[in-house]
């Protein structure tokens, strides 16, 4: 019986590996060997900013609720806490797109806040 080689499942192995660094410059794109090295970097890239990601959405919320309560005379903080205080159960995801988008409704979630923390 003839001895097997592992020619078809290693190229195929390859040809995923360089589809994957398409668009690279030169042989990033071309060589296995690099092309490997860049497509690992770059999924563990991905892997740590899928986490990343969340926190600076949320760094970017609080930017722009503490921005919005400003505007309206009141700190970042006690904000929060008069709407803690007043019970309303509003993320700041929704906060942050009031913030920007409905200035009305901020205006006047920050003034249920002031009530409620004095």
């Amino acid at each position: 019986m003839p001895r097997a080689k592992g020619v078809v499942p290693g190229r195929e192995r390859h040809k995923k590996i360089l589809a994957a660094a398409k668009g690279n410059f030169s042989g990033r794109s071309r060589l296995y060997k690099s092309a490997k090295e860049t497509v690992m970097r770059g999924l563990q890239y991905a892997y740590e900013h899928r986490r990343l990601k969340k926190r600076d959405f949320r760094r970017l919320w609080i930017t722009r609720i503490n921005a919005a309560a400003r505007l309206n005379g009141i700190s970042y903080s006690a904000l929060m806490n008069g709407l803690k205080k007043a019970e309303v159960a509003i993320d700041r995801k929704m906060l942050a797109e009031m913030a920007v988008n409905d200035s009305e409704g901020f205006k006047a979630l920050a003034e249920l806040a002031r009530q409620a923390a004095a």
